[in-house]
């Protein structure tokens, strides 16, 4: 975690402009192969769309940027080759829903996704969905994460103002802390109970992290770096 930043960010100013995304037009083919092999091991992936941040600056604790759109195939080869040097972020936002006992929750990835055994807290790379007057949303983004993994709306929480923002190489995780008044084991309690009323639910399991002992070598980097940033 030694090259992972931190910044504090007060706003963002985010907008869509369709461009090429010159990776994945010159790997097509190597893609497609990819994501064809990907679909035997995981058969319930899907070739959606998502946004990619290919234009960003930090001023002023205003964090500016344009997003591209691609296809989740070109993504996941992306993520899968080890985050090459393509000219684009993964910027997406994550909920660190904190409980008022202090621990935080995080999710374990179900074995029918891309990044099944992985502990991160909610979230997702925006799509589509996100964009709403020609601008990418990522409270939005956020909010309907929340939603569809634990059940929760975020309207129950109270929200800290601004974002942390994590830069993990090609990662960029800006990261929005919701205060509950429950503890986190009361939390966790109705997030399972979502998980189990759902079909095909994303997360296999809700662990809690109160200190760096709650830990755990499956955790993403940007996760441990907020949890021990804060």
């Amino acid at each position: 975690m030694s090259d992972v930043r931190i910044f504090p960010v007060e706003r963002l100013e985010l907008s869509f402009a369709p461009a090429p995304w010159a990776f994945a037009e010159a790997k097509r083919a190597e893609i497609d192969a990819l994501f064809a092999q990907l679909k035997r091991e995981t058969p319930s992936l899907w070739n959606g769309r998502v946004l990619l941040l290919c234009r960003q600056r930090l001023e002023a604790g205003v964090l500016h940027g344009t997003y591209l759109e691609t296809d989740y195939a070109s993504f996941a080869a992306w993520a899968r080759w080890g985050w090459p040097q393509a000219g684009v972020h993964d910027c997406f936002g994550a909920a660190a829903i904190l409980g008022s006992d202090g621990g935080f929750l995080l999710g374990l990835m179900s074995p029918r996704t891309l990044n099944a055994g992985q502990i991160y807290f909610p979230c997702g790379t925006p799509d589509p969905s996100d964009i709403i007057d020609g601008k990418v949303d990522l409270d939005f983004s956020v909010r309907r994460e929340v939603r569809e993994e634990t059940g929760f709306s975020v309207e129950e929480f109270e929200a800290e103002p601004g974002w942390t923002m994590v830069v993990d190489g090609a990662l960029i995780a800006l990261i929005k802390v919701f205060r509950s008044r429950q503890t986190a084991d009361e939390l966790r309690k109705r997030a399972l109970a979502h998980l189990a009323a759902e079909k095909q639910p994303e997360l296999a399991d809700i662990r809690i992290a109160r200190g760096p002992g709650d830990f755990d070598a499956n955790m993403r980097g940007f996760v441990r770096a907020f949890l021990t940033h804060r």
